[in-house]
């Protein structure tokens, strides 16, 4: 049987293992226009001055046989089907992924982002001032504790319009707020806000809200849910271009188990798997598996030294049960380093990561 050629777009946690993940049954093709592949889950480390959270493509891809396009994908033909990009290029495809992830939703230059995480750390360098951090979720959450904690002489502020930590069980949002509290941060919930400028503050950092980086797929036509993310089938195949997957924050994915998945990386690596596996089996005829993902718990940084992990139920509500502390921040480190494990696996077993709970 004659290999298929597969383009996947971005080279994110989702992108990058669903490539590896392909690479024995396809000719695959990787195109993003960075060297280097970032772990955002690290990006508030980075922030307070973790030195390195990327790590080189190359090595990632070493042996895989993966041909890598250092270049962005600026059109999709899902006619022609193929994929144009800045540097000229007009690459074909027989099917796409689409794993272009997303990003914090634009508030413009007065606000940093996780994004702009390196130079707002050369920014907390210039001097003592008063940082505000504006979104109540994970994200603000973890930003605050870091930065209240690595940069003791900056007065550090979180602003949410509802309650912090709103989607954990009480046990847990009472440990972020003593943990917060202790660090010198002051929450203010309640606190609406639609433009940075209107926050009186040195530097305004924006956690607030995400948008999947959809735009080459709307102009492509492909159908999309309401908040903009692509819509897709049991297989993650495009509902109105059979051609293209899509995965990770770009998708609008459901699972028997859990419904609806959120933006996370815990949702972008089994996604891609399962996107891999429904290609692998359509080029061998057979029906691919119902994805299996289910949620079993969210990690909570609070800085280096304490943490919180929220176990939830199969749709990601909240249980009773929480760890917290130092042995909280432990799991939470071990859970970020398996994303990288995960993807040195893919690369030396590729099918070994499709037997993994959730991956198939």
């Amino acid at each position: 049987m004659e290999k298929q050629q597969v383009l996947v777009l971005g080279a994110g946690y989702g992108g990058l293992l669903a490539a590896l993940r392909l690479a024995p049954y396809a000719h695959v093709t990787l195109v993003d226009p960075s060297d280097r592949f970032t772990e955002r889950v690290r990006l508030h480390e980075r922030a307070a001055g973790r030195p390195e959270v990327t790590h080189p493509l190359t090595a990632l891809l070493r042996g895989t046989g993966i041909t890598r396009i250092a270049a962005l994908a600026t059109r999709i033909d899902p006619h022609a089907r193929r994929v144009d990009t800045d540097d000229g290029r007009r690459l074909p495809y027989d099917r796409l992924v689409y794993a272009l992830g997303s990003r914090t939703a634009d508030v413009g230059e007065r606000a940093f982002t996780t994004e702009t995480a390196a130079e707002l750390h050369k920014r907390l360098l210039d001097g003592p001032g008063e940082l505000a951090v504006v979104g109540g979720g994970l994200t603000g959450i973890e930003l605050a504790a870091e930065l209240a904690e690595s940069h003791r002489d900056w007065r550090v502020r979180l602003l949410t319009t509802g309650e912090v930590g709103g989607g954990l069980s009480p046990g847990g949002r009472a440990h972020v707020r003593t943990v917060l509290a202790a660090l010198g941060v002051r929450i203010e919930e309640g606190h609406r806000v639609a433009d940075p400028a209107d926050i009186d503050a040195d530097t305004v950092v924006w956690a607030a809200s995400m948008t999947a980086n959809t735009e080459l797929a709307e102009e492509a036509g492909l159908a999309l849910d309401p908040a903009g993310r692509i819509l897709v089938d049991a297989d993650l195949r495009s509902v109105s271009r059979p051609g293209i997957y899509a995965v990770g924050d770009a998708a609008a994915v459901t699972s028997p188990l859990a419904g609806p998945l959120r933006m996370a990386c815990a949702t972008a690596l089994p996604t891609a798997s399962h996107a891999a596996s429904a290609i692998i089996a359509e080029a061998r005829g057979r029906q691919p598996k119902p994805l299996a993902f289910r949620y079993l718990l969210q990690c909570v940084s609070l800085g280096r030294r304490d943490g919180l992990v929220q176990f939830v139920r199969a749709d990601d509500a909240p249980r009773d049960l929480v760890l917290r502390g130092a042995t909280a921040a432990r799991v939470k480190e071990q859970v970020v380093r398996s994303t990288l494990r995960v993807l040195r696996l893919a690369a030396r077993r590729p099918d070994a990561v499709g037997h993994l709970p959730g991956f198939g």
